[in-house]
């Protein structure tokens, strides 16, 4: 009879059941896959022997349209391969780790020394080749042909000049969005704008860089003659053959290395399979006239990416940098392990769908490593058939995936890695893999909090989550410069707590050369890391997070005392010069009371007794991470908060933001802003609006998600010289600004 597999909170996302779907199309309501019955007794079928056949008593069905497979990240290898060299056109490098361009110039305006220092640290951290991204307007604006400036020639030479002392080489992205609607173009527009890459790429060629990328992927000016799905024209760049889409992109190739000689390198990125993620949206792009359509089946195919590569090949490109291609969601095409951040619902599009990845992108992605080198296996259908090395990016981690990324390199699949995240969180990425000091390699937890649109002034925009320094440093708040400086004098310092916060102040504490002694009151390091873990599942590495910060303490020589609850009088009498107060937040309230629905704490949640129709009160990023899992368990979520609409999951980075609320939208979970809980009765509770009106809804059991409560009242008894209250305790908000606030204190001490 068939096998029943435990798929339980804590099972479900190991099951490799790859059940029948109905995929993106159809979207997340009403249309997932049906699963297995339980066998009657005695009975036999083919999959009899099989534990892949799985009885979902438990889950939604779209926890079964793209299960996941976490027995991807073995660590047996040498790194052979990855530390071998690599040849791009006159470049040989020692090992297969790039920076991508990006990361810098969303946020850091002007040739400024924070721009300086950004990519000098790569270069410091063992990266041999370095693209900086073309958003840096000085750069940019040289495209015109017009002289350099002597600033912009001095910074990008002194740019150049400083790399090269540890051994790196830069490249730049040229990016142009396209000026006029591209069906609008006329001849000349097209000759102007291959002219002015020729232009930026002699520029470049001045100030030292070696390379040029050009980016005809996304939503730039190459993407829109190379993809049916844009083109609209009538000419010979129209779409009518592979020659002609690919024409604007082989005429820029020649006429750069025309400009620049066989020895300047030059890389194409392209979205090398592209599908259509918002099914409401047939218009092309949105600079284009809104009576063009183009219907998502024009979209470019594996097959017909390798034919203009190998016509890019032909006029003279380097190596090609391949990329995902969702038409709509652009962080996805570059993040697009965005499309597993959601615990149980692996594959939401962002739009209120869900990609079923044995049948979307032509069944190719490898859709069961959490967004791991999930286009490892479309690359090497490209290398097969070039010449060229052949490069591919979002979230290429080998500290990650020792093995699985070594085997790609080693088997042919892939010549180099293109990564931005990875490198960002620990710029000594390279140098520590490549001494064996992988478990010192700070973990990217994926949340996207490092790219931004809109306002960076919004506290959900521009930063990293494990690196505080990213996007703080040379700011008014934040640290003068990426140094640490030595402690004047070493102090007796003692951190309460040893959650995300504690532990980060007291890494740096100790490593400028304090005596640090850290006190947890539970028997583990780790705070609230170890149940966001359980709750949001393996995809955002916070127990590797978790393991990175306890391993640092190790290494900084921070005593760590666990199992005791610190008071005024234990703190007092070890008469620290300093004390740092990270003990977390307390819950926020629940106001209502009465009836017989019953109000769970946060952290019981996913215990017994919710019941099934399930109020969760609050908005924060705690809450919805808690409506989602109860919502993946059959539970109907409905979301009740003061707080304004615009708040809602405010913690989270804009993407991941879009992906949950679409996605719980798309399953029924209804949110109630600004409102309360204003009666409590049996089986019922009634919400009032500050509009004005009321709404009875059924509910079983209300989770108290509220906003939480700062708890710093220790440090009135305390006597410490100095004394501080980081993270939760001071500021409730998020891992991230936890992290930043213990990086800061740490180096204040």
């Amino acid at each position: 009879m068939k096998k029943k597999i435990d798929i339980s909170r804590r099972n479900f996302l190991k099951s490799s059941l790859v059940v029948g779907g109905t995929g993106l199309a159809m979207g997340m309501v009403g249309c997932a896959p049906k699963v297995a019955e339980p066998a009657a007794a005695g009975e036999t079928t083919a999959a009899a022997d099989s534990e892949a056949t799985v009885v979902a008593n438990d889950l939604i069905p779209q926890a079964y349209l793209n299960p996941q497979d976490y027995d991807y990240r073995q660590n047996t290898t040498d790194f052979k391969t990855l530390f071998s060299p690599l040849t791009i056109g006159s470049l040989t490098l020692n090992h297969r780790m790039i920076k991508s361009a990006a990361g810098s110039a969303t946020f850091l305006g002007g040739l400024t020394d924070e721009l300086f220092d950004y990519y000098v640290n790569f270069a410091k951290g063992g990266v041999e080749l370095i693209w900086v991204e073309g958003g840096i307007t000085e750069f940019t604006a040289l495209a015109d042909g017009s002289p350099i400036p002597a600033e912009t020639l001095a910074f990008g030479q002194k740019l150049v000049e400083e790399c090269s002392k540890y051994g790196a080489k830069l490249g730049f992205q040229w990016a142009e969005f396209a000026r006029t609607p591209v069906g609008d173009m006329t001849t000349e527009d097209i000759i102007a704008a291959e002219a002015r890459n020729a232009n930026m790429a002699k520029a470049l060629q001045q100030m030292g860089f070696v390379a040029m990328e050009i980016n005809a992927a996304g939503f730039n000016l190459g993407e829109a003659f190379l993809s049916r799905y844009h083109n609209v024209r009538t000419d010979e760049y129209g779409p009518d053959s592979l020659e002609n889409r690919a024409r604007f992109v082989t005429e820029s190739i020649k006429q750069v290395k025309e400009a620049c000689g066989d020895d300047f390198v030059l890389q194409i990125l392209i979205d090398c399979i592209e599908e259509n993620d918002n099914l409401d949206n047939n218009a092309t792009l949105y600079w284009l006239d809104n009576t063009v359509t183009a219907p998502h089946n024009k979209v470019t195919s594996i097959e017909e990416g390798i034919g203009m590569a190998k016509l890019f090949e032909a006029a003279g490109c380097d190596s090609m940098h391949l990329r995902l291609g969702p038409i709509g969601n652009h962080p996805c095409q570059f993040g697009s392990d965005l499309y597993f951040l959601l615990n149980g619902i692996e594959g939401s599009t962002g739009y209120g769908t869900q990609w079923d990845f044995s049948r979307d992108w032509q069944g190719q992605l490898i859709g069961n490593h959490s967004g791991a080198g999930m286009l490892i296996d479309i690359v090497g259908r490209y290398k097969e058939a070039l010449n060229i090395p052949c490069g591919t990016v979002t979230y290429m981690d080998p500290a990650h995936a020792p093995d699985m990324f070594e085997n790609a390199l080693a088997d042919g699949k892939v010549d180099f890695y293109l990564m931005n995240r990875p490198l960002t969180v620990d710029t000594e990425y390279v140098t520590k893999l490549k001494e064996g000091r992988i478990d010192e390699i700070a973990p990217c937890t994926r949340c996207l909090h490092c790219h931004i649109g809109g306002n960076p002034s919004n506290r959900q925009f521009g930063y990293c989550r494990v690196n505080a320094l990213t996007h703080h440093v040379y700011t008014e708040n934040g640290p003068a410069n990426y140094e640490l400086e030595p402690a004047s004098v070493s102090k007796k310092v003692l951190v309460v707590g040893g959650g995300p916060a504690g532990m980060e102040a007291a890494r740096i504490a100790a490593a400028r050369g304090h005596i640090v002694t850290l006190y947890e009151k539970s028997g583990a390091l780790g705070g609230k890391l170890t149940f966001a873990s359980t709750v949001k599942g393996p995809h955002e590495n916070l127990d590797d997070l978790k393991a990175y910060l306890a391993k640092q303490l190790e290494l900084n020589g921070v005593t760590v005392v666990l199992k005791t609850e610190v008071d005024a009088d234990l703190i007092n009498s070890e008469a620290p010069d300093a004390v740092v107060l990270a003990v977390g937040a307390l819950p926020g309230e629940v106001k209502a009371s009465g009836g017989s629905v019953p109000v769970i704490d946060f952290i019981n949640f996913m215990g017994e007794g919710t019941g099934d129709n399930v109020i969760v009160y609050g908005s924060n990023a705690q809450a919805f991470d808690c409506a989602l899992w109860l919502t993946v368990h059959k539970k109907k979520v409905t979301i009740v908060t003061p707080n304004l609409n615009e708040d809602l999951d405010k913690q989270q980075s804009q993407h991941a933001h879009r992906m949950m609320t679409t996605a719980l939208y798309a399953l029924g979970v209804k949110a109630f802003p600004s409102s309360d809980i204003k009666e409590i009765g049996d089986g019922t509770v009634t919400v009032a609006s500050d509009g004005g009106w009321e709404t009875v809804i059924p509910a079983d059991s209300i989770i108290n998600a509220a906003d939480l409560v700062p708890n710093k009242s220790l440090l009135d008894s305390v006597s410490a010289k100095e004394a501080y209250a980081i993270g939760d305790c001071d500021e409730p908000y998020n891992i991230a600004l936890a992290i930043r606030a213990g990086n800061d204190i740490g180096r204040q001490i």
